[in-house]
């Protein structure tokens, strides 16, 4: 049996005090299956969804995702031990309860699956905020623009070659003008000659990168680096796991590709490591797992400070706002999970950019009547 919406009598609060919260978690099948180098095969991605009710019917909504794994134990951490949290909290009080909600949990999960769930209720709570001032994530956020450089980032490691450049080509008809590819093979020797196709592919105009998922030694990553190099590679993401900062360090230092690292780093104080010891060219902070936009824009305020261009990982829908609204953004990445197809807005991309939403709020409204088929369970 389902559990009812946790609430408070409205006499005890103020209209901008929370006064419910739903938690859903779904499911949702991919049209075929994507794999890379160390995640493996994906063939669902999971969608954890909070909603959150303001005294005067206010509602932000707010997620993160997976590629398939670990949903039902975000979806406990929200149900279980947030929303008890929130109920009866000012809405507008989103940093007081960012570290509210990061210290209750610090000592069981310092990062990791409380990220994601904080990630989720940290969202609602900017999308309460931008729709009661009724502005769109972009404008407060940075105002920098309303749009933003981007590329197709395919998950396609196990596409033969002719599939792989297939998949590129419809990039390029989609209007993109930068594309990322998976590396990261037994043999990288295989790794350099999908390398050398796809550059020969998209011509000398077209930005290119490339992704091993932290799949390869140090000395494996300086091989491969360097065997690439010829090729005009923008930035080489995650060569290696993301704790060997001084690994990274050490590939930096030894090839001609800037390294792009963040979305297996879920708290400030990892970036802040990772600048200090990796070396990188780009910072990737993903709103789903650095807890939400808070999270995210500490991140890009520490690229500011040291000079370094700030990017994302997945969920474009929700980054393209965030990206936009910084001076210094570099690349919106533009995920091959289709989230976006199961809400009102898919990316816009005009002129090789994507442009954000003018909508009030975060800009992502999600298709219920799409999502419900997939969905799991809910509070």
């Amino acid at each position: 049996m389902l559990n009812t919406i946790s609430c408070v009598s409205h006499n005890e609060l103020s209209a901008t005090h929370i006064k419910a919260v739903k938690v859903e978690y779904y499911q949702v099948p991919l049209a075929e299956v994507l794999s890379d180098a160390k995640h493996g095969d994906h063939t669902c991605f999971e969608l954890l969804v909070c909603r959150i009710y303001c005294q005067d019917g206010t509602e932000g909504v707010g997620y993160t995702y997976t590629g398939g794994k670990g949903g039902r134990a975000i979806y406990s951490l929200l149900d279980d031990e947030l929303k008890p949290m929130l109920i009866g909290r000012d809405a507008s009080d989103i940093h007081a309860i960012w570290e509210d909600l990061g210290w209750h949990l610090h000592y069981v999960g310092r990062g990791g699956l409380v990220s994601f769930a904080i990630s989720a209720v940290d969202i609602a709570l900017w999308d309460i905020r931008c729709k009661r001032l009724n502005l769109p994530l972009w404008k407060l956020a940075g105002a920098a623009s309303n749009k933003t450089r981007c590329y197709a980032g395919g998950i396609d490691l196990n596409f033969s070659e002719q599939k792989l450049l297939k998949n590129i080509d419809s990039y390029l008809d989609r209007g993109f003008n930068a594309v990322k590819i998976k590396v990261g093979k037994d043999n990288y020797k295989e790794d350099v000659a999908r390398v050398a196709a796809v550059r020969e592919l998209i011509g000398k105009q077209t930005t290119f990168m490339v992704d091993a998922n932290y799949s390869m030694t140090v000395e494996k990553a300086i091989r491969f680096g360097r065997a690439i190099e010829q090729y005009d590679i923008t930035w080489f993401e995650e060569p290696t796991i993301p704790d060997d900062y001084e690994g990274y360090g050490r590939i930096a230092d030894s090839i001609n590709i800037a390294l792009a690292m963040g979305e297996n780093l879920h708290t400030i104080h990892e970036f802040t490591y990772a600048i200090r010891q990796a070396k990188l060219g780009f910072l990737q902070p993903d709103a789903s797992n650095i807890g939400g936009i808070t999270g995210w824009l500490k991140v890009a305020e520490l690229a500011y400070a040291h000079n370094l261009p700030v990017c994302s990982h997945g969920m474009h829908e929700l980054h393209v706002s965030l990206m936009s609204s910084q001076p210094h953004a570099g690349y919106l990445e533009v995920h091959s999970f289709p989230i976006d197809v199961y809400t009102t807005r898919p990316i816009v991309i005009a002129d090789g950019l994507a442009i954000a939403s003018d909508e009030p709020g975060t800009g992502v409204t999600f298709d219920e009547k799409l999502l419900r088929p997939h969905l799991i369970k809910q509070s």
